[in-house]
């Protein structure tokens, strides 16, 4: 199968590609040079910068909805954990994979993994906090954002 880099992959696109559970979001590329260390595989500061890029499509995609208000609340990385599976190679292509966990009044968890074929390399799970523009308290995440994470992205609401 051909991927598609930088757009949007289908349910179906990703369960061809060997994503064995298609996530809301996922995108594909290939490792560049620059992505490499000096053991010839990708540098572990790479792969943030790859759930990066996702997380902000996956927030931008929320705001484009309707979601969230626009310009909104600022949304931040309260904490987070990344598991290193296996490691990439130079040229191969991968799947960058993300979804709600869970939410709560202000916050909510996303997991985010990072596929080449049917095999997991890497997983990122984090809590993101909604703060006012002013960032001096937090922003109250809207009944229709939760509402989507729970029907699109089976998300269960933590309390």
């Amino acid at each position: 199968m051909t991927l598609a880099f930088h757009t949007p992959l289908s349910a179906s696109q990703q369960q061809a590609a060997g994503v064995t559970d298609p996530q809301p979001l996922a995108m594909a590329d290939q490792v560049r040079f620059s992505d490499l260390d000096t053991n010839n595989h990708v540098n572990n500061t790479v792969y943030f910068e790859w759930f990066e890029r996702l997380r902000i499509r996956y927030t931008q995609q929320l705001v484009e909805q309707g979601l969230i208000d626009a310009p909104g609340p600022r949304v931040v990385i309260r904490s987070g954990s990344i598991r290193y599976l296996h490691e990439l190679l130079e040229r191969e292509n991968y799947i960058v994979t993300c979804r709600c966990t869970g939410f709560r009044n202000t916050s909510y968890s996303l997991a985010q993994q990072v596929w080449v074929g049917s095999q997991l390399h890497a997983t990122f799970d984090c809590v993101l906090v909604l703060l006012t523009r002013d960032g001096t308290g937090r922003y109250p995440l809207p009944d229709r954002l939760k509402h989507h994470f729970e029907t699109v992205d089976q998300a269960v609401a933590d309390g």
